[in-house]
């Protein structure tokens, strides 16, 4: 489901046991230290994004881009109401846990004879997801520095 995310993890894995071969003062280690540290890291806040895809979880991924700090979902439709999908994007936009470093957009359609027409999305349902995804990020934070 997340595999630039698990190839990233994959690469890092096998990289960090190539930074300890080789002597001191070897520009091949230090460049092999630096890889890693650029698969390793991500552009954004990593409790925002943790907190983004658990929130997001049960929608299918269609991209996810870490650096960038951006998830799209595909279309989901709920299987109680048939009649209409979703489809959700969220951008992180700092390193910093923050409110305004997170903006969540929505599209909504309604199906009308078979066919799918475009629908208004309430306020309060981007709201609402932005709130969620600040309060598990603010818990993973604080489950990170007490436990």
């Amino acid at each position: 489901m997340i595999r630039p995310l698990r190839t990233a993890l994959m690469v890092a894995i096998v990289a960090l046991p190539l930074t300890a071969c080789g002597g001191r003062g070897n520009k091949s280690v230090a460049n092999a230290d630096l890889a890693a540290s650029k698969v390793t890291t991500i552009g954004v806040n990593a409790y925002l994004w943790r907190a983004s895809l658990d929130t997001l979880s049960f929608m299918p991924l269609l991209q996810t881009d870490s650096n960038g700090g951006v998830i799209v979902t595909d279309w989901y439709v709920n299987p109680q109401i048939p009649t209409e999908r979703m489809k959700v994007t969220v951008s992180i936009l700092d390193q910093d846990l923050r409110a305004d470093a997170l903006r969540v957009a929505a599209l909504r359609e309604v199906n009308r004879g078979g066919q799918w027409i475009t629908a208004p999305v309430q306020a309060a349902t981007t709201q609402k997801l932005e709130d969620i995804i600040l309060t598990k990020a603010r818990d993973l934070r604080r489950a990170s520095i007490t436990g």
